[in-house]
């Protein structure tokens, strides 16, 4: 049985539209996090932070906004942050409202209200066509929408309030289509489509998942957002395993693709992909230039930021490096830092960008350390500012450098 968390006693929850025809909303999130290892050992990718509220919040809140007053979560092991961040958090309440903070208060209660959320154990991660299954006995014979955390949309497009009304006009299924370089379409489902008359309306007769380059029918990508008739359910019951040896959605959507009962909102608003570190990366930076309490303050300090990784202007230019070539980016740990030997890092509050900051690193006493010195201090041959010698549990000797730099130099 799926778990519900009511929403907050004093505060309703959205009101559903009255003349829609889908009310349930499912998100997935059962997946392991795999592409964000460590992190995800033991915090549900879907609850990392984007910007300061986790990204499953934006896809409720999304579902709230378009009138979708009941949403399920097909949850999996290890994911029981994600019913505790939409539950009640009575400690911390008290706590918040004894100090009269109502801001944060506001803030710890908001995700309980954006719905009636309910939560089912998927068990077995057979894939998303799997998932969706999980949601048949809550979801009935009703239409329902489905929405992947991957994919952030942002909370000005109309994307699924469109995607309902086509539903409500045309019935069948819906999916959200999107326009990717032809590069990029191996790592999508895509759709083969034809003009239905309406300007971002297809129909779609055909679905292939992840497509070779020179194989994909199109250059429309399917992204996470759908609008199911309930007769997907017979079908996946049907669907054998696919790719990956999953039960894929893609699949069973081909089927129904083929009777006439799909259709495709192609989108062409602002998405944000949290699908890898690189695309969360730009997402968080992005949602946070666009913050009206963070985005001034944010977006002046990146200005400088860029401009010194770029040699423009640097404040305090760096020593130069020894050794590797590669970028910053991707470079490994500094010479003499070996997290495997239980080192450890301490340092002062972070000062501004040019600004002097006192380091203290304690690390194994080996030859590249030696290397490692001479970089914190310039390459100038000074010794470092302090030194004193230690040993590691291991036996070996080790050093504690006290090493005053500008913090420009260590970025």
């Amino acid at each position: 049985m799926g778990r519900m968390i009511a929403p907050h006693p004093s505060t309703p929850a959205t009101p559903a539209r009255t003349d829609r025809t889908v009310r349930k909303a499912v998100v997935p999130a059962a997946g392991l996090g795999t592409r964000f290892l460590p992190a995800t050992k033991a915090t549900p990718k879907e609850m990392l932070p984007v910007v300061d509220k986790p990204a499953i919040q934006y896809v409720v809140e999304e579902a709230a906004a378009a009138g979708l007053d009941d949403v399920l979560m097909v949850t999996g092991r290890h994911k029981r942050a994600i019913e505790d961040h939409f539950d009640h958090a009575f400690e911390l309440e008290q706590a918040l409202a004894a100090k009269g903070d109502t801001v944060r208060l506001d803030a710890v209660r908001d995700p309980g209200r954006l719905a009636s959320i309910h939560h089912i154990r998927q068990g077995d991660p057979l894939g998303l066509g799997h998932a969706v299954m999980c949601a048949r006995r809550h979801v009935g014979d009703q239409p329902f929408a489905v929405l992947l955390g991957d994919d952030l949309i942002d909370p000005r497009e109309t994307l699924l309030s469109r995607m309902l009304d086509v539903r409500d006009r045309r019935l069948g299924s819906v999916v959200a289509l999107l326009e990717v370089p032809p590069e990029q379409i191996h790592l999508y489902g895509c759709a083969a489509v034809e003009p239905t008359g309406e300007e971002d309306v297809v129909r779609v007769t055909g679905l292939v998942e992840k497509p070779a380059r020179q194989d994909a029918p199109s250059g429309y990508a399917v992204i996470g957002r759908y609008v199911l008739d309930p007769a997907v359910f017979g079908v996946l019951e049907r669907t054998p395993p696919g790719r990956g040896g999953e039960i894929q959605l893609t699949d069973a959507l081909q089927e129904l693709a083929t009777g006439g009962t799909v259709h495709g909102v192609v989108f062409k608003g602002l998405r944000y992909d949290t699908g890898d570190k690189a695309d969360y990366l730009r997402t968080v930076v992005r949602l946070a230039c666009e913050r009206p309490d963070l985005g001034p303050e944010f977006v002046a300090w990146l200005k400088g930021f860029v401009a010194e990784l770029d040699g423009a202007h640097p404040a305090h230019p760096a020593p130069p490096r020894t050794g590797t070539s590669r970028p910053e980016a991707t470079r490994g740990p500094r010479p003499g830092f070996h997290p495997s030997a239980g080192t450890s890092a301490t340092r002062q509050r972070a000062q501004p960008l040019g600004r002097s900051v006192h380091r203290t690193v304690i690390s194994p006493v080996t030859a590249p350390s030696a290397r490692w010195m001479a970089m914190a201090t310039g390459n100038s041959g000074r010794p470092p500012a302090s030194s004193s010698a230690t040993t590691s549990a291991a036996g070996r000797p080790r050093v504690a450098v006290a090493v005053t730099a500008p913090i420009a130099s260590f970025l």
